[in-house]
């Protein structure tokens, strides 16, 4: 196993990619602090994790909540002495060009996916320069790299995480810590139903993913829960600063 006697924090793990990375996680012998807003979905997470044999526990919080994420990870090293991962995968996509998008929906994106990956890796750093090694993997996208129609908050906060990932990552290599960043295209999951309704529905999304990615479908989360792994583990030990772009192909067109 891999992750063996490893602690990981997985942000918004109650359900999609989230869930799929923190299920692969623990079959490779993590300990998967399930976070999430949802006390339901994370304990969905967290059962089926148990069920299949791994270790687990749910965290629920909101992490834009500053106070609740710092006290959140500190109950995380009181416990279990250390913190290996974290996935900051927590996110929202809010719809909208300059003049439709809502200023608080943009607010709330830049709050959720960029601040809050900020905070949370400011949290666990100390810990992790300790250690002298640690894991960081930000989730951003496809959207990071590309334009994406109508979508200007989603795609300015994951242009950021970019960003982001890679000052982490010069800044804190020096400490044994890495830093990087996954940009999933297109996955199939409820989180996509904000540009589903935007573009009129599942078959104009499908119209669009066949005409768009070279590979011709979606992904689904398995897909993308593999280079989780890759990324999170000793697999990737050479590789910080860099963004992977699991896309099927899309951003090469």
């Amino acid at each position: 196993m891999i992750l063996e006697n490893r602690v990981a924090i997985v942000t918004g793990a109650g359900s999609g990619i989230g869930q799929a990375g923190a299920l692969l996680m623990a079959g490779e012998g993590a300990f998967v602090v399930v976070t999430d807003l949802s006390a339901d979905n994370a304990a969905e997470t967290v059962g089926r994790i148990q069920a299949a044999g791994g270790k687990a526990e749910s965290l629920v919080l909101d992490v834009t909540n500053d106070a609740a994420l710092k006290a959140g990870i500190a109950s995380v090293a009181e416990r279990h002495g250390r913190i290996d991962i974290l996935h900051n995968h927590a996110g929202a996509q809010v719809a909208g060009d300059l003049e439709q998008v809502a200023v608080a929906g943009f607010d709330r994106s830049w709050s959720l996916n960029v601040r809050a990956h900020f905070m949370a890796a400011r949290f666990v750093m100390p810990l992790m320069k300790k250690a002298g090694r640690g894991v960081i993997l930000n989730t951003s996208s496809s959207s990071g790299v590309l334009y994406d129609r109508e979508m200007i908050a989603y795609t300015t906060t994951k242009h950021a995480v970019i960003a982001m990932t890679r000052q982490m990552a010069g800044d804190y290599a020096k400490y044994g810590v890495r830093v990087n960043a996954l940009c999933p295209g297109w996955v199939d999951t409820p989180f996509n139903e904000p540009f589903i309704a935007q573009m009129g529905g599942r078959g104009a999304i499908e119209a669009y993913i066949a005409e768009k990615v070279p590979l011709g479908r979606w992904a689904n989360v398995s897909e993308i829960a593999e280079p989780i792994l890759f990324l999170v583990s000793d697999r990737s030990s050479y590789i910080t600063g860099q963004i992977l772009v699991v896309d099927g192909g899309e951003t090469i067109v």
